[in-house]
């Protein structure tokens, strides 16, 4: 009697059902792990959204100053009493008068610690401002503005608060007087750091990334497309090559603090060049980026076909013309996704900019590569430990902005790739 087909009967239907069932759980586990990866991508992104929320408006209160001549000097309006004029213009607004000197200082820190310097800039910008009044509307200090957002909550035990109910009362008077508001704090986005959480910004630290990066590009996008090229269309096989490939490779995975240490020991201790600069971290962060690049390009270049090549050579061309006319424009695609990202991930670096000083306390934002500066990852990190409160949402704010720097950097990758792609 014949034995029946491998294909056929009870056996062969239960083996189908087994691999039916292994495709199924493949597909589910494949669903699940992308569904729990979207899922920690989703509450990330809304606890930084929920914590940057306050950020996003700033407690500020509207003041007259009497500019009185008794307290400044007509002849050098940058020496005066401006402290004085500062209290007595926040005191004018409440309904009682302080009696005491602990009172007067307790009238003065219900504003920003800068708003008397706001005073006598504009004095001495306008000094026919003297024996006038002058309006200016001013962030309040930290625990007014927590207070004004509803982040101090007014049943807490008076010893757990910054503020006192007799300082709680003051600002009610205020704010039921229509001095106090909440405007949108595009403050954020225009000022530079700053002691005092409620007048922080990033304008500083997103100026000197930009540098950075600027520098980052110059130096290792042709250093590194040049390295490429040679080590993949006209370099010779042989052990230096293959040596040069494996350190290129190790590079690549070498944790970023060693090339903070090196520009530590070489940009600064040898050549000399200034700390904390633009020009310092972007050459740090070039070095870093250099091997992705060159991996990223030698991995375009062999993409494009070997038919490019042998139909270049066949009408004529010599081999450089080859690489520049023929292939390099074929692999740009590639190529250009591939730095864009590196950069990407150059910007979120913060070890080795701390290395080279990139945690300044920078008041201005920098208006070349050759001056002090700060970066985003930096400045989130000085935020992240600061003590005052204000600083926890003004970090937040400033990793979404992070972020949204990054997926700007991406969606040009994604542009440029497809617009070439459809060039080429």
């Amino acid at each position: 009697m014949n034995a029946p087909a491998p294909h056929r009967g009870g056996a062969a239907e239960a083996r189908r059902r087994r691999r039916h069932r292994a495709d199924r759980l493949l597909r589910l586990l494949g669903l699940g792990a992308i569904s729990l990866a979207l899922g920690l991508l989703g509450v990330l992104i809304a606890t930084l959204v929920i914590g940057a929320t306050p950020a996003l408006t700033q407690t500020k209160l509207r003041v007259t100053f009497a500019i009185s001549p008794e307290l400044i000097d007509p002849a050098d309006p940058g020496i005066g009493a401006y402290r004085l004029i500062l209290r007595r213009g926040v005191a004018a607004l409440l309904p009682e008068q302080p009696t005491t000197m602990a009172e007067w200082r307790e009238i003065g820190g219900i504003v920003t610690g800068n708003t008397q310097f706001a005073i006598r800039d504009a004095v001495m910008a306008d000094p026919s401002l003297i024996g006038r009044n002058l309006t200016l509307t001013v962030p309040v200090s930290d625990a007014y503005d927590q207070l004004g957002k509803g982040l101090t909550s007014r049943d807490t035990p008076p010893e757990r608060r910054k503020l006192s109910d007799r300082e709680i009362a003051r600002f009610d008077a205020l704010t039921a007087r229509g001095a106090v508001s909440r405007p949108f704090n595009w403050e954020l986005i225009t000022r530079s750091n700053s002691r005092f959480p409620e007048t922080a910004g990033l304008a500083g630290a997103i100026v000197g990334s930009f540098y950075m990066l600027l520098v980052c590009f110059v130096v290792s996008f042709p250093a590194g497309i040049a390295a490429a090229v040679w080590l993949e269309e006209f370099a010779p096989r042989n052990r230096l090559t293959d040596a040069v490939e494996v350190n290129i490779n190790n590079l690549a995975a070498v944790p970023s603090i060693v090339f903070g240490l090196l520009g530590l020991s070489v940009l600064i201790g040898v050549f000399g060049l200034p700390r904390s600069t633009p020009l310092v971290g972007g050459l740090v962060l070039s070095l870093m980026t250099l091997p992705t690049i060159i991996i990223v390009t030698r991995a375009a270049l062999r993409a494009v076909p070997r038919s490019i090549r042998e139909a270049a050579h066949g009408v004529g061309a010599s081999r450089h013309q080859v690489v520049l006319h023929h292939v390099l424009p074929l692999a740009m695609p590639g190529i250009l996704t591939g730095t864009i990202i590196g950069l990407a991930h150059a910007l979120g670096e913060t070890a080795p900019l701390l290395l080279i000083g990139m945690n300044a306390f920078i008041t201005d934002p920098p208006g070349g590569i050759l001056e002090a500066s700060t970066a985003l990852p930096t400045q989130i990190f000085i935020w992240a430990g600061s003590a005052e409160h204000g600083f926890v949402s003004r970090t937040c704010a400033a990793i979404l902005v992070l972020l949204g720097f990054l997926l700007a950097m991406n969606a040009v990758a994604i542009y440029l790739r497809q617009r070439l792609e459809r060039k080429t």
